[in-house]
């Protein structure tokens, strides 16, 4: 499926501009209908000795899931290009930013409204399990807004780079994703499963409600062990205006025994989710997401990812330097 050459990329599509902080994506327009697409180039690893690049089995299968993906809270893949370096995907495009970052602007947000977004991502992650599709990088990071400058923006979930099918029986391990984000199976090394996600989901609703990671640590090998060690609480600073029904939606996914995890459809009726009657219904509508604690807090964990980013390629960089020497002396 990836055969087709830059030329006919060129021919096809015009580009407008750089888009994105990781990857190589570019807006462009496809020439024939005037219609606005994300360009995203991903770099082939060119020999097996090399450590840049992706894996071409690596970008075959994300490309294989993206085919197989067809919901209104997931990016949709429109065409694939590749030359000799890169593979590009022609992706739908999505303009309206991070939630997060949408959220951090608003002046007030009530429960009721922060359950409209996490259905949203919900239901885009039940389409995905539905197909055995496990998703292994959902982070606020990856979930985008369609288009901002409406009443209730669309989640689209995007970034499927780390996405497995998980076949029935096979024992599938790994160790991947987002320190921040990863399950404890993940860190402990154990069989993965679509379980994975829903632990990132209690994740990312703990930092939608309160703006704190609730395992980040000052460095990887810190937030590995608060995962794995379940170190986390609900910081009455923090949370002191959250409901409990809220809280018991993210206990019941950040649960370490994956037998015990809310599976997306137990997620999709959950009280908090779906209200049984009209006083869980009054609660989330008077329950509010403290707005200032969240931005000074998403503010904070944003600056810390970012130091533990630069930290990580310090490293990798003397390692490297390290090794020359080795070489050479």
């Amino acid at each position: 499926c990836l055969q087709r050459m830059t030329c006919i990329l060129i021919d096809t599509y015009g580009f407008i501009e750089h888009l994105g902080q990781f990857a190589i994506v570019k807006r462009c327009i496809e020439k024939s209908t005037g219609l606005e697409y994300a360009a995203k180039f991903i770099k082939k690893r060119q020999s097996r000795a090399s450590r840049r690049g992706v894996r071409r089995e690596e970008i075959e299968r994300e490309v294989v899931i993206l085919q197989q993906i067809q919901h209104n809270n997931i990016i949709s893949l429109h065409d694939v290009y590749e030359n000799r370096t890169d593979v590009v995907l022609i992706l739908e495009l999505v303009s309206g930013g991070e939630l997060f970052d949408f959220l951090a602007q608003k002046e007030s947000l009530s429960e009721e409204e922060a359950t409209q977004f996490i259905k949203q991502i919900l239901d885009g992650v039940q389409y995905l399990h539905s197909k055995r599709i496990a998703h292994f990088d959902l982070k606020p990071e990856n979930i985008m807004l369609l288009d901002r400058n409406v009443h209730l923006p669309r989640i689209k979930l995007i970034d499927f780079g780390l996405a497995h099918k998980i076949e029935a029986g096979a024992d599938f391990k790994n160790i991947f994703g987002t320190p921040e984000f990863v399950a404890p199976e993940i860190v402990n090394y154990e069989p993965l499963g679509l379980e994975a996600d829903m632990w990132s989901i209690g994740v990312i609703t703990y930092i939608l409600l309160s703006g704190a990671s609730p395992f980040l640590g000052d460095s990887k090998q810190e937030t590995l062990g608060n995962i794995s060690a379940m170190n986390y609480e609900f910081d009455e600073e923090l949370f002191s205006s959250t409901s409990e029904l809220a809280k018991s939606f993210i206990r019941q996914l950040l649960e370490k025994d994956t037998r015990k995890r809310l599976t997306i459809q137990d997620a999709l009726n959950h009280p908090w989710i779906k209200p049984l009657n009209s006083r869980q219904a009054m609660v989330k509508r008077l329950s509010v997401v403290n707005l200032e604690n969240f931005k000074r807090q998403y503010a904070r964990r944003r600056w810390k990812v970012k130091y533990l980013e630069v930290s990580f390629l310090i490293e990798i960089k003397t390692a490297a330097l390290d090794l020359i020497c080795m070489c050479f002396f």
